[in-house]
């Protein structure tokens, strides 16, 4: 018997569920394809799978957890079909079920937010068990949003009193100094990304009047300065912009009952040439402690447009290519 003759059959309860699985004009058939070497052929309620055991074998995981999904009423996206063709090639495909179980909370409408990554659980998974966690990777990958939505959770369930978000202010080039209005207004636009998280999860009459209670700040980094921070649970965004000494200064504003989340890309620092960046400082320094917690996310946790991951892969190897 040759390698490439095993086949196995599939059995559909509908039409419409292969239609769900190959995705308009077949376009995750084609990405499977693309992916696996083995021969898929359908017809009617029956998927047949002809290659060598290896190919076979991972695209049954595969078909039989997207499956699963579709008839948990689960509408499948080209990414995530992507991300669970990665995952069946190790086998792992069967951790996809566990994702859409549980939502973390609620949006304002009463939408349910949900991770949509195994990178993204894991996130999840450390900041309840930790009180210090560096969430660390590429754009995209909703580590600032998380952060934002499992503040909100601990605000609304009572274990924090206050939610303190800040990011360190760099000038992308442009210099603060000419704008006209309050410093509020000045800061609003690096604070924009944290607004735009709160006003998702709460909703934008909410957020204000949470901001106008004091239950909510955001703040620049500077603000932090002196202060011990209790009861809270504190976000630094964009923390691969942060000195050496603005990290340390942070980290150690921690106080009784409070948790932090730091998120950042070490890709993409702002800060003037010579110095160095307080995240990957923090990163070397830190990670003999327990109690602190990394996750690392891959591109393969970007859950903006596929094209958007194309694109930040593209600028990694260009990067890879020059050091």
């Amino acid at each position: 018997m040759s390698e490439h003759n095993h086949s196995i059959q599939i059995s559909l309860q509908s039409a419409g569920e292969g239609l769900s699985i190959f995705g308009p004009q077949d376009t995750f058939l084609k990405l499977i394809e693309a992916e696996i070497p083995a021969k898929i052929d359908s017809r009617e309620a029956e998927i047949t799978i002809r290659g060598n055991d290896h190919d076979v074998q991972v695209l049954q995981q595969l078909f039989d957890v997207l499956l699963q999904l579709v008839r948990k009423g689960y509408i499948l996206t080209e990414r995530d079909v992507l991300y669970a063709i990665d995952l069946a090639k190790d086998f792992r495909a069967d951790q996809l079920l566990d994702l859409y179980k549980g939502e973390i909370t609620t949006t304002f409408r009463g939408k349910p937010i949900r991770v949509k990554t195994i990178g993204q659980k894991h996130y999840v998974t450390t900041i309840k068990k930790r009180d210090i966690v560096f969430g660390i990777g590429p754009a995209g990958t909703g580590k600032t949003y998380l952060a934002v939505v499992l503040a909100v959770a601990a605000l609304k369930e009572g274990s924090v009193k206050k939610i303190v978000l800040t990011r360190p202010a760099v000038e992308a080039g442009e210099s603060l100094g000419f704008l006209p209005g309050d410093l509020q207004e000045k800061v609003d636009p690096y604070l924009r990304p944290l607004y735009d998280a709160l006003y998702d999860v709460m909703g934008p009459d909410q957020t204000a009047k949470s901001l106008e209670r004091g239950l909510i700040e955001i703040a620049p980094l500077a603000y932090m300065r002196g202060r011990t921070l209790d009861d809270s649970f504190i976000i630094l965004d964009e923390a691969q912009n942060t000195t050496a000494e603005q990290m340390k200064m942070f980290l150690t504003r921690l106080g009784f009952g409070s948790k932090m989340v730091i998120t950042g890309d070490v890709t993409q620092i702002d800060l003037p040439r010579g110095k160095k960046s307080g995240l990957i400082e923090a990163k070397s320094i830190l990670h003999g402690i327990d109690e602190i917690g990394f996750v690392f996310f891959a591109e393969q946790d970007v859950v903006r447009h596929s094209l958007v991951q194309k694109i930040i892969v593209a600028y990694d190897h260009a990067a890879e290519k020059q050091d």
